[in-house]
């Protein structure tokens, strides 16, 4: 059974940066996918970004409105996905959702390929 738990979340100040975490357990059979998305009050769910955890390499992805000032990595020995934020603005508040998906080749950015999620965690940026 495939869980993932995301912790990390919390309120901050315009240009604070915040990593958020994404435990997963009951997939650890490589290759798989591990993405983060990210859902605003009255929108739809979006890309945030994404990690590729292959046999032998891993490669990352980012949606435009991130790319630049974040980044994605993979803690194998806890096997935690950290997503990391710069320079957080008004419009990155947000429930943030980690997602996973069994994957041969390549990852997906839209989340109904995605079918094991967490509960989210909550990033909320005003001054």
């Amino acid at each position: 059974q495939v869980q993932l738990a995301e912790s990390g979340g919390g309120s901050v100040q315009p240009g604070w940066s915040r990593s958020l975490s994404c435990a997963a357990s009951g997939i650890t059979e490589t290759p798989y996918c591990v993405g983060w998305f990210r859902q605003a009050p009255g929108k739809e769910r979006e890309f945030v970004a994404h990690i590729y955890i292959g046999t032998s390499y891993k490669t990352m992805a980012y949606a435009d409105s991130v790319k630049g000032r974040s980044s994605i990595s993979q803690d194998s020995a806890t096997n935690t996905v950290n997503l990391q934020v710069d320079r957080l603005q008004p419009d990155d508040t947000a429930v943030y959702y980690c997602a996973a998906t069994r994957r041969s080749v390549g990852c997906p950015r839209d989340s109904a390929s995605y079918p094991y999620w967490g509960q989210g965690t909550q990033v909320t940026v005003s001054s």
